[in-house]
């Protein structure tokens, strides 16, 4: 049995789009691409680090994995011969980062889940056309599934139990509008939060795993005064 945890960059305010770069993704007018780098400090860089720790396969919604597959095949030297090209002497952190990340990605196992029929022409990249693929996957022999990005998928594995956890670094920026981390229709559920640190630059990275329903009650005595019945009563009617 596999498991499947996932990883976002995400504002306050919930978004998820276009963290790395103007153009990454400015679907739906957005207009904040490469809202990011700013924040970006060695404990981030830690943090994304430990979640491609050791071996995995990725796991990607269909557009996510056009980003990825314009991007790091061509970043890394896996690919491209980049490392021939250019003398790897010289390069800062970010870049070299950059290069290793690339070529760990394209070596890669890669599921995509799409009910289309993407361009998989990256290498070693599987379609998944549904849920019931993605479980008997999972349910096989391997390597962890790492979800980068890829928003869409989370309240489909939600509601199937396929999230095993969840780390969210959320940075200290409000962008307004883009794409949530937990659009509707998500389902209800409740989290357990296994760690969680601040780093220099203000971002939040906290673990989470899935922890059953929400369960419903009052955070002190329930008010029975005729003032809250006659809201009742409106909220009721339509009128609150």
């Amino acid at each position: 049995m596999r498991t499947i945890r996932g990883a976002v960059f995400m504002s306050l305010d919930g978004v998820v789009q276009a963290p790395g770069g103007p153009t990454e993704d400015p679907t739906g007018g957005f207009a904040h691409g490469g809202w990011l780098p700013q924040f970006f400090d060695e404990d981030v860089g830690a943090a994304i680090g430990a979640v491609f720790d050791g071996s995995y396969d990725l796991l990607l919604g269909r557009r996510t994995y056009d980003i990825f597959a314009a991007y790091w095949p061509f970043v890394g030297g896996a690919a491209t011969g980049i490392g021939e090209v250019f003398d790897r002497t010289g390069r800062d952190d970010g870049e070299q980062a950059a290069i290793e990340m690339g070529d760990a990605f394209t070596r890669a196992t890669k599921y995509v889940l799409s009910r289309g029929q993407p361009d998989l022409g990256w290498s070693n990249s599987h379609l998944l056309p549904d849920l019931a693929a993605l479980r008997a996957v999972k349910e096989g022999d391997g390597p962890d599934m790492v979800i980068q990005g890829s928003s869409t998928l989370y309240p489909a594995l939600l509601a199937d139990g396929l999230i095993d956890e969840l780390t969210v670094m959320t940075f200290p920026v409000v962008l307004g509008t883009g794409k949530r981390l937990f659009p509707e229709p998500t389902p209800p559920r409740a989290l357990h939060l296994r760690d969680q640190r601040t780093t220099p630059s203000g971002a939040i990275i906290a673990r989470y795993a899935p922890a059953g329903a929400v369960e419903q009650g009052w955070a002190g005595p329930q008010s029975t005064s005729a003032r809250e019945e006659a809201r009742q009563r409106a909220m009721a009617e339509g009128r609150w």
